[in-house]
């Protein structure tokens, strides 16, 4: 009976209610999902707009948001850099700058979309190479409404107060990336703790640290090369444990940094983030150039090596497995019980959340339309925002329906926030504040 009540109180918990806060990647839960009636189905660079600024340098990371502020990160440069380009595609690695980088980040008011602080972290010719689609700014802040903490992979972690007085910070020469591409991994807070993943190709290690005063609790070092998959705490109906996929392979760790399981059978890249509902926790790991793709759906309670054998699709621990169902950069989302997956090159496909079934199969949104940003959901649709700043609208359900599209007209590869009946939507060069109608508080 207690399991039952547990279990049933992990469910309430995982349950989207009306988002007041978007405080990490992917907002509470890392679930991407906020029902909420004054969100808007429909909007442009113009309609449905509350406001719009322009955002300083350049990032990927998404904005996070708390009370009157949005936080967001960039990296500003003195010299003028080559834009990045949509699309999935070879070719898009590049030397290491020669100019002046400047790491900021910034707090934007939630009313006027002015920008109430900036705060320089960094400032320095960078220490390594990106991608052409990738920043320097490409890992989302996170916030607990008394402090926001602003990382950077290849520069290290700045913790601030809400009013952007510098707290403390750890700091780190950059890595080396898997063909210089660069970093992406988001840090998360669970009660006083920050935790960080840094998976790169000298030596990759998660962190606990102590979120009021940056100190180290412990470092566990991974066998793992580079990823850029943002870790996740699971609390469940057994216990709390912090989640990292990999290339080789999957692990959670105890709250003291034990490791708890471990699963191999992902693709050579991985780059979705876990989540878990309804007491399973879902891990993909798509990357293109693999024949094998796979999603998972795990159950509390795992220990030691839970890995398939050749031929099975589940196992004690291992609700189901699809092996060529995964996408190569957004996260998949479940909403109303079923499991949606975004694919990179423009397919979107539907299974049981709880089983796996197939619900339909790849259906393709739009010829030539390519994503990276995760998709999210509310109010009865799904969303999937283009790396041309179009977002298609989906109908929930068991049958695929295309209600629309909303262009914005630029490149976006950054994941939307979602608040208080507004959508947050970071493009190339500016911010939007867009609501069902520009009352909304």
């Amino acid at each position: 009976m207690q399991n039952l009540v547990v279990a049933a109180l992990i469910t309430l918990l995982s349950t989207p209610v009306l988002a007041q806060e978007w405080p990490q990647f992917r907002g509470p839960g890392a679930l991407g999902v906020a029902d909420d009636p004054r969100l808007p189905d429909t909007w442009s660079a113009t309609d449905n707009v509350v406001w719009t600024t322009a955002v300083p340098g350049t990032g990927w990371s998404s904005p996070v948001v708390w009370n009157d502020a949005i936080f967001m990160t960039s990296v500003v440069r003195t010299a003028e850099g080559e834009p990045a380009r949509p699309g999935l595609y070879l070719g898009g690695e590049r030397g290491t700058p020669r100019d002046l980088h400047q790491w900021m980040l910034y707090a934007v008011d939630w009313n006027t979309g002015n920008i109430r602080w900036e705060r320089e972290v960094y400032a320095s010719v960078p220490g390594a190479p990106r991608h052409l689609k990738n920043s320097y700014a490409s890992e989302t802040p996170v916030t607990d409404g008394e402090r926001v903490y602003a990382y950077f992979g290849q520069i290290g972690i700045f913790a601030f107060d809400m009013e952007g007085t510098p707290l403390w910070s750890q700091q780190w020469e950059p890595f080396r990336t898997r063909n210089g591409w660069g970093t992406a991994a988001s840090p998360v807070l669970h009660n006083d703790r920050l935790y960080i993943v840094n998976d790169n190709d000298d030596q990759s290690f998660l962190l606990a640290l102590d979120k009021r005063t940056g100190e180290l609790i412990w470092q566990i070092e991974r066998q793992e090369g580079t990823n850029w998959s943002t870790p996740y705490v699971w609390s469940n109906s057994q216990r709390t444990e912090i989640v990292t996929t990999g290339s080789d392979k999957v692990r959670s760790y105890a709250e003291n940094g034990t490791l708890l399981w471990e699963l191999t059978g992902m693709s050579t890249i991985t780059i979705p983030t876990p989540f878990a509902t309804g007491d399973l926790l879902y891990i993909s790991s798509g990357y293109v150039g693999d024949p094998l793709r796979p999603a998972y759906a795990i159950r509390p309670g795992a220990m030691g090596d839970i890995s398939l054998r050749p031929g099975e699709r589940n196992n004690t621990f291992i609700a189901w497995a699809q092996l060529q169902a995964a996408s190569y950069n957004p996260s998949p989302i479940v909403y109303d019980g079923y499991y949606y997956t975004l694919f990179d090159r423009g397919f979107f496909t539907a299974h049981d959340a709880q089983t796996g079934r197939e619900v339909y199969g790849k259906v393709r949104v739009e010829v030539g339309a390519a994503f990276t940003s995760s998709p999210w959901a509310y109010n009865g649709k799904i969303f999937a925002l283009s790396e041309e700043g179009d977002t298609f609208v989906f109908r929930a359900g068991p049958k695929y329906e295309l209600l629309g599209k909303n262009s914005l007209g630029e490149m976006c590869l950054a994941t939307p926030a979602i608040a208080r009946g507004s959508l947050v939507i970071r493009t190339a060069s500016r911010l939007y504040r867009i609501t069902k109608s520009t009352n909304a508080e």
